[in-house]
């Protein structure tokens, strides 16, 4: 059995729907998004079963200016050498590091500071405690994102109006506002939500053929 991990279900909604009669070799869990939420679920998931692997997916923030959004992201300080070998030879993706944070990195300031400090390409907020559970029950651990975001290609709203860390879901009326304040980002958020349609649809695809192929 394999474990597949995302952050929310808008990110795994193209894989459930691919993964089809193969559902049954997959266990998914959305860990929710940062240490919190992630450090309350991948415990008690992890312990519901034996698993084989755990692949930790979903979307992350491109910090290395080479990486575009809906690129694909094969984290190599967070994946056993087997599973990222293997992995490898089936997807065209970019192999580099990834750091985990505490928030959301938005500005291109910060994102080359990560970049620069920690060697990394992307920047997500959850394999760093995937990885730890992974490690304390020796479950050989795969992490793979799709970028999402970039400098050159940022959020469309405040990072806080967009997603609320606390309650783990967007606030309609927080953004509400926001958008009464700012029209111009409506246009904005249309043309996010088709980027995000792109990326969700490449990481679905990048999953299944590594738990279809042989």
């Amino acid at each position: 059995m394999i474990a597949v991990t995302f952050a929310l279900p808008s990110e795994s909604r193209d894989f459930v729907q691919l993964i089809g009669q193969r559902g049954q070799e997959v266990a998914l869990l959305h860990t929710g998004v940062g240490q919190k939420a992630c450090r309350a679920r991948i415990a008690p998931f992890l312990d519901t079963q034996p698993f084989d692997l755990l692949i930790s997916s979903g979307f992350a923030g491109g910090v290395d200016s080479s990486l575009g959004v809906g690129d694909l992201l094969l984290a190599e300080n967070f994946s056993d050498p087997q599973p990222l070998a293997r992995a490898r030879a089936i997807l065209v993706s970019r192999v580099a590091r990834l750091v985990t944070a505490e928030r959301v990195i938005e500005s291109a300031t910060e994102r080359a500071r990560l970049a620069r400090e920690h060697n990394a390409a992307a920047v997500d907020m959850e394999t760093e405690w995937i990885a730890q559970a992974c490690a304390e029950r020796k479950l050989p651990m795969l992490s793979l994102r799709a970028i999402s975001d970039t400098a050159t290609a940022p959020f469309p709203a405040p990072p806080a109006v967009l997603f609320d860390l606390e309650r783990q879901k967007t606030d309609p009326l927080k953004l509400g506002v926001h958008l009464l304040k700012h029209p111009s980002h409506v246009v904005r958020l249309i043309r996010f939500a088709g980027q995000i349609a792109t990326v969700r649809a490449n990481l679905a695809a990048a999953l299944y053929e590594l738990i279809a192929a042989p």
